[in-house]
């Protein structure tokens, strides 16, 4: 098959840790060739969905995880398969990217499915189960805020689009910064916030389940480093062996066979403690780190799902 990686520069990639690099690197042994892209070079050109970037083989070099071919213009509905794999912060950029992949319908399989990546990002998903998440709000006026501040003691405040542990603050009964800090968030965004009742759990670990095309194939749990609310790992957080508790598979009962019906076929969730906290559908990550763990090959389980929707 022909496949295409739209996805942050992958000269700067971790090749014991990204999971897009263990995507390409399955997909190059299993015969299919690779085409890499920037979001910045996707396009709509008179009714045909373009990028311009480069024909790619992967290795498994430090530093050097790729060799690209010379740049070139190519119609991605000449491809089989197209990874919608940049990073957040979910923005007008990364929803216009959504809004273009999903003009491939019925010509190439985009995975995860951009109208549901779209209207399903990782913070918002969690709401359509709220009997399985702590309490949660989403809002944006300040007294409203404070009112769930007053009512649930310690929170959890961060941005709603946000990715990576960045701009996550804990805000026990004690602190005095929300004023501060929603002056600071409202000043450069014009987006909502989310709040949710901080979990002790967390300091035992977040654990990070994964699931392919709606079944859970494992997880790793993912501990803060000390004096850190924080476990995910772009912050310190360690990752770290662990089962699936019953508590787990439940959640990933309620969820799966919404994600599958959505062709949501990569998607890593968050949970703390017996509750769940996000559903990532965007850029999940965590293949390798499970891989190491249970000495499953979770790439390859992806592109079977994957091959057989082809």
């Amino acid at each position: 098959m022909k496949i295409a990686f739209q996805m942050d520069p992958i000269g700067a990639v971790d090749i014991n840790a990204d999971s897009s690099f263990r995507l390409a690197e399955e997909a190059q042994a299993r015969g299919h060739s690779l085409f890499f892209y920037g979001p910045d070079q996707l396009a709509y050109q008179e009714g045909r969905i373009t990028a311009r970037g480069h024909d790619m083989t992967v290795q498994r070099v430090a530093g050097d995880p790729a060799v690209l071919g010379p740049e070139r213009e190519v119609d991605l509905a000449d491809f089989d398969v197209v990874w919608l794999r940049q990073d957040p912060p979910f923005d007008m950029h990364y929803i216009t990217s959504t809004h273009l992949l999903d003009r491939l319908k019925g010509q190439t399989l985009v995975v995860n499915d951009p109208f549901w990546v779209r209207n399903y990002p990782e913070k918002l998903l969690v709401l359509d189960f709220p009997d399985l998440t702590p309490p949660t709000m989403i809002a944006r006026d300040l007294q409203t805020i404070k009112a769930f501040k007053e009512k649930h003691g310690d929170i959890i405040l961060k941005p709603l689009y946000g990715n990576g542990g960045a701009g996550v603050f804990r805000l026990d009964a004690n602190d005095r910064n929300l004023t501060s800090l929603h002056e600071l968030f409202t000043g450069f965004s014009r987006e909502p916030l989310i709040v949710q009742k901080f979990l002790p759990d967390v300091s035992n670990g977040d654990k990070r389940v994964i699931l392919v095309d709606g079944e859970v194939v494992g997880a790793i749990n993912r501990v803060p480093a000390a004096g850190e609310t924080r476990s995910n790992m772009h912050v310190g957080g360690r990752p770290e062996k662990i089962g699936l508790s019953e508590r787990d598979l439940e959640i990933c009962a309620a969820i799966g066979p919404l994600l599958k019906e959505k062709g949501q076929i990569f998607v890593g969730i968050d949970v703390i403690g017996d509750y769940l906290t996000e559903i990532n559908v965007t850029s999940p990550t965590g293949i390798q780190e499970l891989e190491r763990f249970d000495g499953v090959n979770i790439a390859e389980k992806i592109w079977q799902a994957i091959e057989a929707k082809i």
